[in-house]
């Protein structure tokens, strides 16, 4: 009996140390995902301007719709950029409008 408390201790043990892990792991996650989602203000990004290529590819396409953002004009998509909402043609980068995110 004693032999089989110590296994069930160590086994205990083991999956408790195996889930902090797991949800450490999680969490490093999750604060990488808030990083890039930080505010980095862009006073070139104007209506007109151009976005650089890696700024505009390191960003991620937003729902519009799900976001309260304005129906993109035809040619044209929201991408969320260092915080910041951007409307440009993916094509050649021409900014048609920039908000900072919520």
């Amino acid at each position: 009996m004693n032999k089989f408390c110590r296994v069930l201790a160590v086994s205990t043990i083991a999956l408790t140390l195996t889930g902090s892990i797991a949800i450490a792991q999680d969490q490093d996650h999750h604060d990488n995902q808030n990083h890039h989602q930080q505010y980095v203000k862009h006073d070139e990004w104007k209506k007109g301007q151009k976005i650089r290529t890696e700024d505009w590819s390191r960003g991620e396409q937003v729902d519009w719709h799900a976001q309260h953002l304005r129906k993109p004009p035809s040619g044209y998509e929201w991408r969320q950029v260092d915080g910041n909402y951007v409307l440009a043609r993916p094509s050649d980068g021409v900014i048609f409008s920039v908000t900072v995110g919520r």
